[in-house]
């Protein structure tokens, strides 16, 4: 056969379309409501929380620069400035930290704050004011996660969701074409496929935006989970800090 002929049967060939024209009201509701309402959901809460944890890695890594290079007390001033005016989650659990620190600090003591870039006076801290100060930390880091986590579950809702409308679509349509085989009383393929061809859609209109949002969830949960790790460690890194201090602290007085 003329290859062209091929082509040109080819580009008349039943498509997308016309399974959408063969379908009943039901299944052209469902195609539209997983195309224009769960494609573009899924695609708006990725893209905002791609860019939301991308900026929150970001943030986190830069404040854990500065901590760690930070090789003096866990409250200087410079350090306590950075977590003031970074907006990251490792940022929000060290000022929720350094914040009871400080509290304690200046309730042990007349004058807490010294001059220059020394900081705050360190004073001898309790085992409860140590699990204080560890579980303020884990509070925090329990709301960055919670925060982190918004709209995560939709998506695993989409990804669940989204096939078995698909799937109700195409046993709908499939019933409903038997079902039109059975008025006509004689059974005839080129009365079915129509009928099925659409019913299928559906399936397809399921996928276009279960696929999607499997793969973004994946990756999301990915990086939440990269962040929760980060700011873990992070407790410890400050739970050290502060021990490390106060055993200089016991040093110098002892040297006293």
């Amino acid at each position: 056969m003329n290859p062209l002929l091929l082509l040109a049967a080819g580009t008349s060939s039943p498509g997308v379309y016309y399974a959408y024209q063969n379908s009943d009201s039901v299944g052209k509701c469902i195609v539209i409501l997983l195309i224009v309402g769960g494609s573009a959901l899924t695609w708006t809460v990725v893209l905002d929380k791609a860019i939301a944890l991308y900026r929150a890695k970001r943030l986190s890594e830069r404040f854990l620069f500065f901590f760690e290079d930070n090789r003096r007390n866990v409250a200087t001033p410079s350090l306590v400035r950075e977590g003031e005016n970074n907006p990251g989650p490792l940022a929000m659990v060290y000022n929720a930290g350094v914040e009871k620190l400080l509290e304690f600090y200046e309730n042990a003591q007349d004058t807490s704050i010294v001059g220059g870039s020394g900081g705050v006076t360190p004073v001898k801290l309790s085992d409860a004011q140590y699990n204080a100060i560890e579980a303020v930390l884990e509070s925090e880091v329990s709301s960055q996660i919670e925060m982190l986590e918004t709209r995560i579950g939709l998506l695993a809702t989409l990804v669940s969701l989204s096939p078995f409308c698909g799937l109700f679509g195409t046993v709908w349509g499939v019933m409903m074409a038997f079902c039109g085989i059975a008025a006509a009383g004689k059974a005839d393929f080129t009365a079915l496929a129509p009928g099925v061809a659409g019913a299928l859609l559906t399936t397809v209109a399921g996928l276009v935006v279960a696929i999607p949002a499997l793969v973004g969830y994946n990756l999301l949960t990915g990086t939440i989970r990269n962040l929760t790790v980060q700011m873990d460690n992070f407790v410890e890194a400050f739970m050290v800090k502060i021990k490390l201090e106060q055993l200089e602290f016991d040093r110098k007085s002892r040297g006293m």
